[in-house]
Formats: structure tokens, C-alpha cells, sequence
């Protein structure tokens, strides 16, 4: 019996639709393979220059490389923001431009893995880097079809990101061990022009055709998002701080360490009791220690990536935003008393667990409460202020010599300041919970569309 041609048409269109590729799906890949090459570089920077000279002589290239990181972000970015948006394929072509930079960058920095060189090259590559995060923030919306799970694809995102980071971990400790770090930063490079490649891929897009008008600039600046952007911005430069605090810390210096007449009472005591005196110098840690706090990094912010989706169905994002917040308070005290190792991978993974719940949370927000803005544009403008955040958190600790516990102690209370100024100062309008506002969201875009004359999206 022979079968009609409309049914096998048919079948072969449900066939071709179940095995299509969408557009995030790309994108993710995109963004995963850029994620693995960065865990590369960092693999790769273990066995670096970074790790034998003397820091307290590099804080000063340490703290002019970011201060030229800010340029991109507090210059370049809102002029030419603007126009990759009303350009068709304008964030594709960064997201891809960003990858082959970064394979060109490790292949230099493979060459310079002994010279001074290697700081200029390495703060390139974290420009490049904080570029795509930009570009990718700006492409997300525009490749969901539902914008309601605008902020479910932003935690696969995540979650895509930690595994892939942990994953290309494993062949580049290998390739360190076997080769030192020229031959994983050549991993590296493979894995950035993997990215370009994929990025061809993602489907040329326009983020926003026209400028804002009133209605949305008047959205995004009203109290509720102010106020969620400043909490985020907040939990960004928590995490720029603690790089370069624990970078600091950990590596230690050469300078003989403390002293004074306490310190020598101390000495002369021990030698009285036939005991030998403690070794105060500041050489640093083992290269495993940074590994490990590494490592907490990683678990905490694939923690806060899964966990973050089903707090959201049961508390209000406002809620999970001051519970971030306070998370590095309380962790911030738990790990200036503990200190050592232990501190070190408590913040991180405090840190780390709190900045991936907030983000989420800031996008959940603006989805709720912006139901007229174009939120490929918001979100690109935000993580440039997001990643200029980081960099202002980042040079505190560069600049300024603050012992590790100390600065635990810091963050713990500048938390908690964050938490109770955001708990007061939040919109207490009465809004609908469990998730809050996501009805009415989805009744003004079914609205929009209808306007428009297009589909419900299926």
C-alpha cells in the first residue's frame, strides 16, 4: 500500500524540525568553546611568568593593564554599542571577531611565556574576553523565540559555561605537565578559532533597529531596576575583587615579613622553650592551592546556576538578590575567621554562588518589570556596566595591600550594607509571586504580538 505524497511531505517536515538547530543552540556552543579556551589560558598562566616574579613589583602593571581595560567599556563601548545594534549580524561579527583575537592573543602569549610581555597580552585577552560576554548579553534575547524563557536560557548559559571550563581543564593540566604552558595556550588558540568558526554560524541578527524612545528609557530607569542593576553591579565587583585579592595573597611576595617587638618577644620566647622559631616570610602557596580555590569557583557557580531556576519558583527575585547579598556577608565572616586554604575557597565559592543567582534574578526583573524595552540592547548596555564594575572591584585590592582575611571581612560588611540599602530602598508595589510578574508579562507580549500581527510563538 502505497503512501500518499502530502503524508510523506508530511513526515519529512516534522522530521527535518525535530533534528534543527536553533539559534541559541549555537550560540551555546559559540559561548562554550570560548569558555573552554579561556579555562585554557588560565590553566596555562599556572606555570606562567605570573608565577615567578615578585608581585608587590607587579601590582603596577597589574593596576595600569586594568585601568586600560576600562576603555573599551567606559568609552569605546557606548558609542559603538549602539550602532552593532542597529547593524544586522553587528554582535555576531563581535562574538566572532573576539574569538580569532583571542586565538591570536594565546599564540603570542605561547611565545611569551617568559617575558614581560606576557602581562600586556594576558589583559588583552581579558578585554577580548569581557568583550564577548557583552556581545553574547546583547544576542540571547534575540534567540529565544519565548521571551519568557529569556531567563531559563541564560542559567543553560551558565551551566554550559562551568561544565565547559571543567571539562577542557583535564587536557590542559595534562598538556602543562607534559609540555609546560606553551602547549596548552596552543589548545587554547584551537579551541578560540573552534569558537569563530561556530560563531558563523549563529543567525544574523538585528538587536534594536531604532533608538530607544521615551517609553523605554523612562522603563529602565525606574526604581526596581536601578536598584537591581546597582546589587548586580555590586556582586560583579565582589567577584573582581576577590581575583585579585586571592591572586595576591596566595602568591605572597619576598619580603622577610612581619616584624616589630612583638615579633621578636615572640622569637626569643620560642628559643627559651627550646622551640624553633615560626617562619613568617610570604612566599606564597603551592600552585594547587590556586587550583582548589579554582575549583570552588567553578562548583560554586554551576551551584548557583541549577539551584537558581527552582528558588525562583518559589521566592521573588528581590528576595534571592538580598539573600545573595547576604551569602557573601556571612561567608565573608566565616572565611575571614577561618582564613588560610579553607577561607580562600569558602569566598569563591560564596562569591561565585551569589553572582550567578543575582544575574539571573536581574534578568527575571527586567523581563517582569521592562515590558517595552528591547532587551537585546538593555542587556548588552548592562553587562558593559556589569564588566566595568568588575574592574573598579578589582583595582581596590591592587592598589591598595589588604591581607586576605581583611578583606574577607570587607566584603562581609559592604554586603551587608548592599543588602539592607537594597531591602529598604526596593519597589514594594504588590506584585503577583510564584514566579512574580511572569503572567503579566506573558499577557503584554501575547498583546504586542497581536498588535504586530505575529504568532504566539509555539
Amino acid at each position: 500500500m502505497s503512501v500518499p505524497r502530502t503524508e510523506v511531505g508530511t513526515k519529512k517536515s516534522k522530521g527535518a524540525a525535530a533534528f534543527r538547530v536553533t539559534g541559541f543552540a549555537r550560540l551555546a556552543r559559540t559561548h562554550g568553546m570560548a569558555t573552554a579556551g579561556d579555562a585554557l589560558v588560565a590553566v596555562a598562566l599556572a606555570d606562567s611568568l605570573f608565577f615567578s616574579i615578585d608581585p608587590n613589583d607587579a601590582r603596577w602593571r597589574v593596576a595600569l593593564y586594568l585601568l586600560l581595560t576600562v576603555a573599551p567599556f567606559g568609552v569605546v563601548a557606548p558609542w559603538v554599542g549602539p550602532a552593532m545594534d542597529r547593524i544586522t549580524g553587528g554582535h555576531r561579527f563581535v562574538l566572532i571577531a573576539a574569538s580569532f583575537a583571542r586565538a591570536m592573543l594565546a599564540v603570542a602569549m605561547a611565545f611569551n611565556v617568559d617575558s614581560l610581555l606576557l602581562f600586556p597580552l594576558a589583559f588583552s585577552m581579558l578585554v577580548m574576553g569581557k568583550t564577548h560576554h557583552i556581545a553574547k548579553s546583547a544576542l540571547v534575547p534575540a534567540m529565544v523565540t519565548d521571551q519568557t524563557g529569556l531567563v531559563r536560557a541564560n542559567s543553560r548559559l551558565s551551566i554550559i559555561s562551568s561544565i565547559a571550563a571543567g571539562v577542557a581543564g583535564v587536557p590542559g593540566v595534562v598538556l602543562l605537565k607534559v609540555g609546560g604552558s606553551p602547549w596548552t595556550l596552543g589548545l587554547a588558540s584551537i579551541a578560540f578559532v573552534a569558537a569563530g568558526l561556530l560563531g558563523f554560524r549563529i543567525p544574523a541578527t538585528q538587536v534594536a533597529a531604532e533608538p530607544a524612545g521615551p517609553e523605554e528609557r523612562a522603563e529602565v530607569r525606574s526604581a526596581g531596576i536601578l536598584l537591581a542593576g546597582s546589587a548586580m553591579g555590586y556582586l560583579r565587583a565582589v567577584v573582581g575583587f576577590l581575583t585579585m585579592l586571592l591572586a595576591f595573597n596566595l602568591r605572597g611576595g619576598i619580603d622577610p615579613g612581619p616584624t616589630g617587638v612583638g615579633v621578636e618577644i615572640g622569637h626569643h620566647v620560642r628559643e627559651a622553650l627550646g622551640s624553633a622559631q615560626i617562619n613568617l616570610t610570604t612566599g606564597g602557596v603551592p600552585v594547587w592551592h590556586f587550583g582548589l580555590v579554582l575549583l570552588a569557583t567553578g562548583v560554586g557557580g554551576l551551584a548557583g546556576a541549577i539551584a537558581s531556576p527552582s528558588l525562583r519558583r518559589h521566592i521573588a527575585e528581590e528576595r534571592i538578590l538580598v539573600g545573595a547579598l547576604g551569602v557573601v556577608a556571612i561567608v565573608g565572616v566565616l572565611a575571614g575567621v577561618a582564613g588560610g586554604l579553607v577561607g580562600a575557597m569558602l569566598i569563591a565559592a560564596a562569591a561565585a554562588i551569589a553572582a550567578q543567582a543575582g544575574k539571573q534574578s536581574f534578568d527575571a526583573i527586567v523581563q517582569r518589570d521592562a515590558t517595552r524595552t528591547n532587551l537585546g540592547r538593555f542587556f548588552g548596555r548592562f553587562e558593559s556596566k556589569f564588566q566595568l564594575a568588575w574592574v573598579v572591584g578589582a583595582l581596590v585590592p591592587v592598589v591598595l595591600r589588604i591581607p586576605a582575611r581583611l578583606g574577607y571581612i570587607i566584603l562581609a560588611v559592604t554586603a551587608a550594607f548592599a543588602a539592607g540599602s537594597y531591602w529598604l530602598g526596593r519597589d514594594v508595589t504588590p506584585r503577583l509571586s510564584k514566579p512574580s510578574g511572569r503572567v503579566p508579562t506573558a499577557v503584554v507580549r501575547g498583546a504586542r504580538r497581536a498588535r504586530k500581527g505575529r504568532p504566539e510563538p509555539r
